[in-house]
């Protein structure tokens, strides 16, 4: 014969008002109303035939039933308490596999690394490198960050940093030469690029009134990260993410000519699949990244624009 289980939602708030011996402390701790507390209570106590608290005034009191019931509950709670956390051990044992374009990786995630292994030391990551979307059918990845406009079909996605272009150098590429007044002036500068991202130029150069210019000379790199590189080495200017050159521009090793900053549809996210959306590990690392994000965005905001 199977015994029936009592309304768990109920038992819950059996547990915590016999704990405080209040139902309006309870209600405090459950975010509810000590209304709402009471009538879980009396669904309990219907559901057992037997009266659990003695309500004295304004004061209540567990009954002789109520008392065992809950001596018999703690034990239970103890052990649900110990099986998950054997549970979540076993999340934890596992890296967590990262999948991350190496711009976005280098420049952002990489740097703010160290505060989050400070705040959880027993969180080990697998980093993936790769501007390919990431496959989760196909790929050994849990999670991924991704740039594009958060509507992939069969994932969570979280916006995580939006895109706003800019130009950028090193100082040194200034020194000893009048500076770029106007964006047309851009023409007499070697111009950087990466073939990842041909169409950023001709995005902000249009914005600017300085479609005239030709975009494509000057010096083609592979990726995003070695045209960033030659910037940093004066080698010209590059058309920077800002959000990934906020720490370059913050501490002097690029400036940015002009105060222009023309926004894209498309932002990086945080996506995973829905099947890991209660995965401890991987609720650990995306609340973490998002409270990283939102921060990063309210220190973007308060800088000149």
């Amino acid at each position: 014969m199977v015994t029936r289980l009592p309304p768990l939602n109920p038992l819950r708030t059996f547990e915590v008002a016999a704990r405080h011996l209040s139902f309006t402390r309870a209600a405090r701790e459950l975010h509810v109303t000590p209304g709402a507390v009471s009538r879980q209570v009396m669904v309990l106590e219907e559901f057992l035939g037997a009266r659990l608290f003695e309500r004295v005034n304004r004061e209540v009191r567990l009954t002789a039933v109520g008392r065992r019931y809950l001596d018999d509950l703690n034990d239970v709670f103890d052990s649900i308490g110990e099986a998950t956390q054997r549970a979540m051990q076993g999340v934890r044992d596992k890296p967590l596999h990262i999948w991350c374009p190496m711009t976005f990786a280098m420049r952002w995630l990489v740097p703010r690394l160290p505060a989050f292994h400070a705040a959880h030391p027993g969180r080990d990551a697998i980093f993936t490198t790769s501007l390919k979307p990431v496959d989760f059918t196909e790929h050994d990845a849990d999670v991924a960050i991704r740039m594009g406009r958060g509507d992939w079909p069969g994932v969570i996605s979280r916006f995580l940093v939006g895109i706003e272009l800019l130009p950028v150098c090193s100082p040194r590429l200034l020194e000893g030469r009048a500076p770029p007044i106007h964006p047309g002036d851009l023409g007499q500068y070697t111009l950087l690029q990466s073939v990842a991202r041909p169409d950023y130029w001709p995005t902000w150069l249009q914005a600017a009134g300085a479609g005239d210019i030709d975009p494509d000379r000057g010096l083609t790199f592979e990726s995003v990260s070695l045209a960033y590189q030659a910037a940093l080495e004066g080698l010209g200017v590059a058309m920077g993410q800002h959000a990934l050159v906020a720490d370059d521009l913050a501490s002097g090793r690029l400036v940015a000519p002009f105060g222009l900053r023309v926004p894209i549809d498309n932002a990086f996210y945080l996506i995973y699949p829905e099947r890991l959306q209660y995965d401890a590990h991987l609720c650990t690392f995306r609340d973490w990244i998002l409270a990283e994000a939102s921060a990063d965005e309210a220190r973007r905001a308060s800088l000149p624009a």
